[in-house]
């Protein structure tokens, strides 16, 4: 053990002597995906590297810089340092944000993401620099739900393309297409066919903006160098009959392919891209489920409507239970009912039934009684065996009719129904559609036999077109007033979408805990990257979710948070990401990373495997740029 202890120690030292010593670095591998200490060679000069978003330091560049660069009198002879030329943003920033508006209909929030796109377009450092200071103010407009309306209007907010489009009319050609991205090295991709953007319907080739928004968060909360991301939109029509008019639309103008046409369009591009980067990759598409099911365990692959969602609603579950005064291994206790049975909803429903089976044996038996602790509610009411044509995702969670005619309930029972009979601990909603608990389902809550009812609102924006910040409020199942003012100042209060906290008199603060996925799928893309897992088990992402259950102190819980503020995600990522390289080791996934194997990492204790993962996260840091001709 001792010499275990001495090996994974000297190893830590060597990662940090060589992201210390540049010497060092020039001459050996980094351990580092961000490479941000080590001289940068550089292959062009003058007003192109002040053109490149990449290695552009604008007033920053110092003077034996810009001599070697030929920089010298295309600045102005002031050097900035990074803190002065923030500082000089944000005045800008907070001076621009009303004169940034393209129109009074235009939100503020879409300003700041004008400003803020522009910053990115010119100094990706200096971005990540303001994005990470700023994480909290920043995350809602760079992601959700301000990224739903870039995506609406992209075609008339484009200006330089940043990733990379296939599309139908590419077959054939994407194993050459891929050689084509300048990058040699590509650690994370995130991919979207823009068949459903949040709950914004389909959005076609403008749906690369929760792409680029997406690999945003992964830079700034898990530290993934934004040199080696890369946003991909598959572009296979689209079924937007408003879209398909337009002509200023930047898409194919056909409609959207189906079934096993689609199916072969995205089976090449898959091939083509793990030839090249056997990476991870996170894929967003209507076809959630099915291309999960076909690809899982043969490409890296993570589809974070799916299994980030659920995930981090199994940590919002998790949290509810320690809430109620409970330990955690009480979840399979607890009486949920399920308002949604969509990709997401079906998402949650699966992950939340492995966790209860997980601690209770993990056998049949126990996969069985974890069934029994869910109803399902979707538009045509409680799902049953007796359902004609039901989805086939959804038939693990039909209730048994014996089961349902003692509680009183039948096939098609409508959600307030449901909600007086069962009087479930949670009420989990994730149908998308606005306003779904009434009055009518929110009093039947008051019913609940649970100490401590939660009720989580999980949907993100579907209005088209309603103005931020009342987009998303419009669609969340019920706003936290509601909620508190109709159940309880008691509940637990979970959203998809940012809300504020409720003043509940006498000093008392209802909190509206935002169950956003930015929690988690940072820490698993970390993690998975880290532990050079070639796929991603459903025990990694049960390790993420119950790390971020977890995280919250008892005194936090005890007062309605179930999670953390977002300002602290750089470390959340940490611990996530840690968590799931810890359990790609216990599986006998892992494979290590990058000179440190799988033996070297199954030595570290917690601490050192923390301070391995925070070694590997890269840094908005300025790197001394060396010219060389090619």
């Amino acid at each position: 053990m001792s010499n275990q202890i001495r090996a994974s120690s000297s190893l830590i030292r060597r990662l940090k002597q060589q992201m210390s010593n540049p010497a060092v670095l020039i001459q050996t591998r980094s351990f580092t995906p961000s490479e941000g200490q080590r001289p940068v060679i550089v292959h062009k000069r003058s007003l192109d590297i002040l053109h490149d978003p990449w290695f552009n330091k604008g007033t920053a560049f110092s003077m034996t810089e810009r001599d070697r660069l030929d920089l010298r009198g295309l600045l102005p002879p002031n050097v900035m340092s990074t803190d002065q030329q923030i500082e000089r943003f944000m005045v800008d920033l907070k001076r621009l944000e009303v004169q940034a508006r393209d129109g009074p209909t235009d939100p503020n929030a879409l300003a700041k993401w004008r400003i803020l796109n522009r910053l990115h377009d010119r100094n990706e450092t200096m971005y990540y620099k303001v994005l990470i200071a700023n994480i909290e103010e920043y995350a809602p407009i760079v992601y959700t739900p301000t990224v739903g309306l870039v995506c609406q209007n992209y075609s008339g907010l484009f200006r330089r393309p940043r990733g990379m489009y296939f599309s139908a009319e590419d077959r054939g050609e994407m194993k050459s297409m891929v050689y084509n991205w300048p990058a040699e090295q590509v650690d994370m991709i995130v991919v979207t066919d823009g068949s459903r953007i949040l709950g914004l319907g389909d959005l076609g080739v403008q749906g690369i903006g929760i792409a680029v928004g997406k690999l945003d968060l992964y830079v700034a909360a898990a530290g993934i160098n934004p040199q080696r991301v890369l946003p991909i939109m598959i572009d296979v029509g689209t079924t937007n009959e408003k879209l398909l008019k337009d002509p200023l639309y930047l898409g194919l103008q056909e409609h959207r392919l189906d079934g096993d046409e689609y199916v072969s369009v995205i089976d090449e591009f898959m091939e083509a891209i793990f030839t090249r980067w056997p990476n991870f990759e996170d894929f967003q598409s209507k076809w959630a489920f099915k291309l999960l099911q076909r690809y899982r365990y043969k490409y890296r692959m993570f589809n974070d409507d799916v299994q980030g969602t659920a995930g981090v609603a199994v940590a919002g579950l998790l949290g509810a239970v320690r809430a109620q005064g409970r330990s955690m291994i009480d979840f399979p206790k607890q009486k949920i009912v399920v308002a949604g049975a969509g990709s997401a909803g079906l998402g949650v429903l699966n992950a939340a039934r492995k966790t209860m089976a997980r601690m209770l044996g993990n056998n049949e038996s126990a996969f069985d009684s974890a069934r029994s602790q869910f109803w399902v509610v979707d538009a045509k009411g409680l799902i049953t065996e007796d359902r004609e044509n039901i989805d086939p995702d959804a038939k693990p969670f039909a209730r048994k009719v014996n089961e349902i005619s003692r509680q009183g309930l039948w096939e098609g029972a409508s959600l307030v129904e449901v909600v007086q009979q069962v009087k479930p601990d949670v009420l989990l909603g994730l149908s998308a559609v606005g306003g779904l608990f009434s009055k009518e389902v929110l009093e039947a809550m008051r019913g609940s036999t649970s100490t401590r009812p939660a009720i989580f609102a999980m949907s993100n924006p579907t209005n088209n077109g309603t103005a931020y910040p009342i987009f998303f409020i419009l669609c969340a199942e019920c706003t936290p007033e509601e909620a508190f003012s109709i159940v309880g100042d008691n509940i637990i209060f979970a959203s998809g979408s940012p809300f504020k906290d409720v003043d509940l008199g006498n000093g008392h603060i209802g909190h509206c805990n935002q169950g956003n996925n930015m929690y988690l799928f940072p820490g698993v893309g970390l993690g998975t990257l880290l532990s050079g897992s070639r796929i991603i088990s459903d025990g990694m992402l049960q390790a993420a979710a119950e790390c971020l259950a977890e995280y919250m102190t008892e005194e936090e819980v005890v007062k309605g948070k179930i999670y953390p503020s977002i300002s602290s995600i750089r470390n959340i990522t940490k611990e996530v990401a840690a968590a799931v390289v810890k359990e790609a080791l216990e599986e006998d996934l892992a494979e290590g990373y990058r000179g440190v194997d799988a033996r070297e990492l199954q030595r570290f204790n917690q601490e050192e495997l923390l301070e391995f993962v925070e070694l590997n996260m890269w840094h908005p840091e300025y790197p001394t740029l060396v010219y060389r001709n090619e």
